[in-house]
């Protein structure tokens, strides 16, 4: 009984694991920019000293969907959402390089350029430091911003710098615990002209929430399958002990 009870409690906990993973996909289907998670479960074989004989569940996500959500139009100025493949550059909380699809930018009270988690957005020479007080901004196509120099004409327009846009492939990056995507090897990724942005739109979330109710049904009706498969492990072994007792 010890092999099914192993098998049915490892599964169940891995459900949970699973579970939580399209309950993240869901609380994000509003998130600007978010890419869905991948989630999967395959058997393991546990090695060890002996032959292995037991076997385990493992969920995993081993990539995520980077397929691109609808376009939102805001007309704000300091909204921008990526066209096709390619990244926002941004530093994280230890200020190193990163990666995001969330194109709703801010510029703090110091003209620091941040995305809508804070995070400074990096531009073709480093953090971007707009002159403040900032007057009719505007970014382009290609991400290069221009602002109303203190006390010109409105149709005089001053560039300030350019977003740092990349492309290093989607197989080449990983999300990070803080939401952000890195490439893999560590590396930074280097500018891509070839990326544009579309000005006055955000991305929204790429997740489908139909979908994810019903993986997360799925999923609750398989844990209580071992659930049942644990306590039928359990009437077994009562019932192998009441036999031991008799003879």
């Amino acid at each position: 009984m010890d092999k099914m009870l192993y098998i049915a409690s490892s599964g169940a906990s891995q459900d949970l694991l699973g579970t939580a993973l399209r309950s993240n996909n869901l609380a994000n289907a509003q998130t600007n920019g978010f890419k869905a998670q991948l989630e999967q479960a395959r058997a393991m074989p546990a090695f060890g000293e002996g032959l292995p004989t037991r076997v385990f569940a493992m969920t995993e996500s081993p990539t995520n969907d980077y397929e691109g959500g609808a376009m939102i139009q805001t007309g704000r100025n300091l909204d921008v959402a990526l066209q096709g493949d390619g990244w926002l550059a941004v530093n994280d909380k230890q200020g190193n390089e990163a990666y995001t699809r969330a194109g709703s930018l801010h510029v703090d009270q110091n003209g620091m350029l941040t995305d809508s988690s804070g995070n400074p957005v990096i531009g073709d020479r480093g953090p971007m430091q707009l002159p403040i007080p900032l007057s009719n901004i505007s970014i382009a196509n290609d991400g290069t911003i221009s602002v109303q120099p203190l006390g010109a004409p409105a149709n005089v327009q001053e560039e300030v710098g350019r977003l740092k846009l990349v492309n290093p492939g989607n197989k080449n990056i990983e999300r990070g615990l803080d939401g952000l995507f890195r490439q893999k090897d560590g590396a930074i990724a280097v500018a891509d002209a070839n990326v544009q942005v579309r000005t006055g739109m955000l991305e929204n979330s790429n997740v489908n929430p139909i979908e994810e109710m019903v993986n997360l049904i799925s999923l609750q009706r398989h844990y209580e399958m071992q659930v049942k498969l644990m306590k039928k492990a359990s009437e077994l072994d009562a019932q192998g002990n009441n036999m031991m007792r008799i003879l």
